[in-house]
């Protein structure tokens, strides 16, 4: 569904106002959540995007850093991104973060975080922050509704598959991924959780249980036979902190990508992003915390455990 000249009017004032760090009103998230469900109702599973495309990791409320990633990467529209989820808890302007990054839904690609649903967010913070920023649930009703909408996975050139976490045992194949109902909250277990939840293991092969509770950890063997079958040449994850932003493994085969710098403004970790030009050739460049970062002083969030 196009948006009107009228629309892109108000779409452009909306984008001014976040990009000085500024909250929409109540009604004002409701009508872009509106507006986005429109666009993404009828959008798969799974995403299929050309390049160039600069492809993004969590990044938690850390609107000012945000900021510096779209320095770095270059703004929209001269730069198309895929964002792979985790936009909300842990930093201070998650309400700030995740609705600039809705408004320009319209020239970017959004996937799910295992951060993006009702039960992660009512416990490492978005909740407590949308009630401290508005007094009431609403926005926080109005967003996590809209999670529910957002792809799971994205396919750059039919060679690059992007994802939150990492792969399930239930999808050996990319036509799999089309199949399952993801308008809902996360669940629990099944491949929809495991895309989200899962992580690659360095040592030792095969399926594992998580530590985190949720989706699996895999071996080399498996990313292997994965993007063999598939004729993939890289899978792309966030989902772990990184202390250089980006980290490769499984013989290069896995990537997993963190742009969240100085994670919750204490791990001192860099962040990165990678860009994929036309022929599958990727650059990463990395970056550290904006030194413009001006925190309000709100009440502390509920403690958090520190890599969930």
């Amino acid at each position: 569904m196009a948006p009107s000249k009228t629309d892109i009017s108000q779409l452009d004032g909306w984008i001014e106002s976040l990009t000085n760090c500024t909250p929409l009103s109540e009604p004002t998230v409701k009508l872009i959540c509106d507006k986005a469900k429109e666009l993404l109702v009828t959008a798969g599973n799974l995403v299929e995007v050309s390049s160039p495309v600069t492809v993004c990791g969590d990044t938690h409320g850390q609107f000012y850093d945000l900021v510096e990633l779209f320095r770095v990467g270059g703004w929209v529209p001269n730069t198309n991104y895929i964002f792979l989820g985790d936009y909300v808890d842990r930093g201070f302007y998650g309400v700030e973060t995740v609705t600039l990054l809705i408004c320009l839904k319209l020239r970017i690609t959004l996937l799910r975080g295992n951060h993006e649903s009702r039960m992660t967010t009512q416990v490492y913070g978005f909740y407590d922050e949308c009630l401290q920023k508005y007094g009431h649930p609403r926005v926080w009703q109005h967003l996590t509704d809209l999670f529910d909408y957002l792809p799971v996975t994205a396919l750059v050139d039919n060679h690059i598959l992007c994802m939150h976490g990492g792969l399930s045992p239930s999808i050996n194949h990319l036509d799999q991924l089309r199949t399952f109902d993801r308008q809902q909250e996360t669940p629990v277990e099944g491949p929809h959780c495991d895309l989200l939840w899962s992580d690659p293991e360095e040592e030792g092969d095969g399926w594992r249980a998580n530590p985190r509770g949720c989706g699996y950890t895999f071996g080399e063997d498996i990313s292997e036979m994965f993007t063999y079958t598939n004729k993939l040449s890289l899978i792309a994850r966030a989902h772990q902190m990184v202390m250089e932003g980006y980290s490769t493994m499984h013989n290069n085969k896995v990537v997993t990508i963190f742009s969240a710098p100085n994670y919750i403004y204490r791990a001192g970790n860099q962040a990165a992003i990678m860009q994929v030009s036309t022929g599958i050739q990727n650059t990463f460049l990395t970056f550290d915390p904006n030194p413009v970062d001006r925190r309000p002083r709100l009440q502390p969030f509920p403690k958090q455990e520190f890599f969930i």
